[in-house]
């Protein structure tokens, strides 16, 4: 008689997969097996682990326990979620009925003083007993996520989702008063891998905004990155990366215009210009310290 084999049980710390920027909303027909498009909430990505002994374990994208700074949320996940059941989703705060970012960052005393409520949105299913569930399409998990929140209540509840192209373009339209960053599209067909993917692409509001170029980092013939100024003073690292032709158009307005050289603590070699150059620049409102540069606005 052969021995079963003992269930599966994922437990933490566990590597999440995590979506690329994209600048627009992807027709259906451009992923792997359709799309699924939820809102893109502005709160702590988490994974919760539900283990033995009515126990469960909120883990940070970047592995850091979170459980004793939102322990009643873990308290009602104990409560409503099987033995066994691993979910990936977003702890969200919310202020003036709004989801608010700013609520999270308070110590877990004040947000109890000042009654502050917390909610665990969940948004992919990873474990049910006895069963790793991350080799399965995105399809299949979202599914099975259904039946197991069939029941669920405040605080723990499931992202709003759509595979309608038109309805998650009213979304990112006319969610954004509530505190929705974006739109997540997901390829139905996509397998959960840890790590950033295509497979899952992030499309956030942005608004337009003019600069100063200050300085560039890396080689000044093949700049990577930017550091500007804007409008309200503040200087920030361009992000994503420069593309190919972004670096080039940049190095040849840089000619003639180069300074002093030094060495940015978090983004190394970096070369000061001689006189400031206006930009153009798409920036994510609200909390992200970032900005997308557009182009060079002019040359003198």
């Amino acid at each position: 008689m052969t021995d079963s084999p003992p269930p599966v049980t994922l437990r933490p710390p566990l590597g999440v997969m995590r979506p690329r920027s994209a600048d627009e909303i992807p027709a259906p027909g451009s992923m792997s097996g359709g799309v699924q498009y939820t809102v893109k909430l502005d709160g702590f990505r988490a994974l919760a682990f539900r283990l033995e002994g009515e126990r469960v374990v909120l883990q940070s994208r970047s592995g850091r326990d979170l459980t004793r700074d939102f322990s009643e949320v873990a308290e009602s996940l104990a409560e409503q979620l099987p033995p066994g059941a691993v979910l990936d989703g977003e702890l969200c705060a919310y202020r003036d009925g709004r989801i608010s970012f700013t609520e999270l960052l308070r110590s877990h005393a004040d947000r109890r003083r000042l009654g502050v409520p917390v909610s665990y949105i969940a948004f992919d299913l990873l474990a049910v007993p006895g069963r790793d569930l991350r080799a399965l399409p995105l399809k299949d998990r979202w599914e099975l996520l259904g039946t197991v929140l069939q029941e669920s209540e405040p605080p723990l509840e499931r992202v709003l989702a759509t595979s309608d192209e038109s309805t998650a373009h009213v979304w990112f339209r006319d969610m954004r008063t509530v505190g929705v960053e974006g739109i997540v599209a997901k390829a139905l067909n996509s397998p959960y891998r840890k790590g950033p993917t295509w497979s899952w692409r992030k499309i956030r509001h942005f608004e337009t905004r003019d600069g100063v170029l200050l300085a560039v980092f890396g080689p000044p013939k093949r700049p990577h990155g930017l550091l500007v100024e804007l409008s309200d003073g503040r200087r920030v690292a361009t992000s994503p990366r420069l593309t190919a032709v972004q670096s080039r158009q940049v190095a040849e307005v840089l000619v003639g215009r180069l300074g002093e050289q030094s060495t940015h603590p978090d983004h190394g070699a970096m070369t000061s210009l001689t006189e400031p150059l206006p930009v153009e620049l798409r920036e994510s409102p609200g909390r992200h310290e970032a900005a997308r540069f557009v182009r060079v606005r002019s040359e003198g």
